[in-house]
């Protein structure tokens, strides 16, 4: 069995950040992009669920912080995150 959890972590880290941002933008014309990412990676998991939560810490108009915080299936503190997104315009269509 190959341990890979941390690598894991941050791909959900981000992926919840993503989304997160993903909801406060207007999608027609936003959107949002992974500019810089930490994770601490407090325990171990090597089986059973995960759940990630993320938490908006600064919204502002080109930029947004996320903390995300997972934890195994007895709530114990797997990794914390803290992701910051982008806000970028999208093309105008012609």
């Amino acid at each position: 069995m190959v341990y890979c959890m941390g690598r894991a972590s941050v791909a959900l880290a981000e992926s919840v950040a993503s989304f997160g941002g993903m909801q406060l933008v207007d999608s027609t014309k936003q959107a949002v992009v992974g500019l810089e990412i930490n994770a601490n990676h407090v325990r171990g998991v090597r089986s059973g669920f995960v759940t990630a939560e993320g938490n908006i810490v600064h919204r502002g108009k080109t930029t947004m912080v996320w903390d995300v915080k997972i934890r195994d299936e007895d709530d114990h503190l797997i990794c914390i995150s803290r992701c910051t997104l982008a806000v970028i315009d999208l093309p105008k269509s012609k």
